[in-house]
């Protein structure tokens, strides 16, 4: 879902030119699910091989890191561990959706509907766990680090830039911003467009660049104030925020009260709009459990493993397979590196 604060975030473009040598930190679930989402046929089933096994996920991972490794853009994939129990309604209401999503799918379908099949599919993604161990098993194939959160996977990723792994989170949402990821990247698409939601069209994009200090001197906040205006405005541990509160009032609330919270969410009568503690969802961000992996290197390319995952099990082209494999060898470097030697 992502936390609503957005359209108050200073951003700055850059360019793909501008990442060549940086290692980016990606939430795995997030991009793995926008793939499954998007990458669709005509009567929104997603693409399948002769098996009827799901690839979806699979084509957009290896094309998109494919063309972006070929930039000189390095990655490492975090994947979300434990959900936090404060999260579990959130995940019962996007399962109801899902659900919900399903029925439509299937009215449309009977009444050969197909713009209502095309709205209504995407919806109904589920990344499984299979899905992630064959996405986890490309990456390795591609010489791409990855590892598994002990919980939110956008907090490790947050992480990792703070450590020094990574320059930056790649994510379409403010969310790493309340673990304080020193940078946040969005529109990370080499194609430079991406999908509008729920139609088959697409809007020209480019890369922008969150910076955390920036963030915060634009606010004149400081974490914690920017914690509570996520509170206000809705996170994924209370949904939809309070009522009648939006991005700018929210800001507005959080400047007039300062640092007295206890002010602050009584003024909006707090326990009417949430039945969690706000103090328990601050501790959330705040107490978020990462790990530091220590040492991660970047590895080789195992170009008959990729041709096996892909072409012998999934039915790829091997002629696209090997055309993106080739754009690579250029920027493969001799012998492994660790992620702080790209950027």
């Amino acid at each position: 879902m992502g936390v609503a604060i957005t359209e108050l975030v200073p951003t700055d473009e850059i360019k793909l030119d501008d990442l060549r040598g940086k290692t980016l930190a990606v939430d795995g679930y997030n991009v793995l699910y926008q793939f499954i989402t998007t990458i669709r046929g005509p009567d929104g089933s997603p693409l399948s091989d002769s098996h009827g096994n799901v690839t979806s996920h699979l084509t957009g991972l290896f094309s998109r890191c494919t063309n972006l490794m070929s930039k000189g853009i390095r990655f490492i994939f975090v994947f979300d561990g434990k959900v936090p129990d404060l999260k579990r309604a959130e995940i019962d209401r996007r399962r109801a959706l899902k659900s919900e999503a399903a029925a439509k799918f299937e009215d449309a379908k009977e009444s050969k509907d197909e713009a209502g099949m095309k709205k209504y599919a995407g919806r109904t993604a589920v990344l499984t766990r299979d899905m992630v161990a064959q996405a986890k098993e490309l990456l390795d194939a591609l010489g791409i680090p990855w590892l598994d959160a002990p919980s939110e996977g956008e907090a490790q990723a947050a992480a990792l830039v703070k450590q020094g792994h990574a320059w930056a989170v790649v994510s379409q949402d403010a969310d790493a911003l309340l673990y304080e990821a020193p940078r946040v990247l969005k529109n990370l698409a080499v194609t430079g467009r991406r999908k509008q939601p729920g139609k088959m069209a697409y809007n020209a994009v480019e890369p922008e660049l969150i910076e955390h200090k920036k963030v915060l001197n634009e606010l004149n906040f400081d974490i914690a104030q920017l914690r509570a205006l996520a509170l206000l405005v809705g996170t994924d541990y209370n949904i939809g925020g309070v009522k009648g509160i939006g991005p700018k009032k929210g800001l507005k609330l959080v400047q007039e009260h300062d640092h007295d919270f206890d002010a602050l969410f009584a003024a909006v009568n707090w326990d009417a709009h949430c039945s969690i503690p706000w103090r328990d969802i601050l501790a959330v961000f705040e107490t978020m459990p990462v790990v530091d992996p220590g040492t991660v290197r970047a590895g080789r390319i195992d170009e008959s493993r990729v041709y096996e995952i892909l072409v012998e099990k999934h039915d790829f082209s091997r002629e696209r397979v090997q055309m993106s494999l080739e754009r690579l060898q250029k920027e493969q470097a001799n012998t492994q590196k660790g992620l702080g030697d790209w950027f």
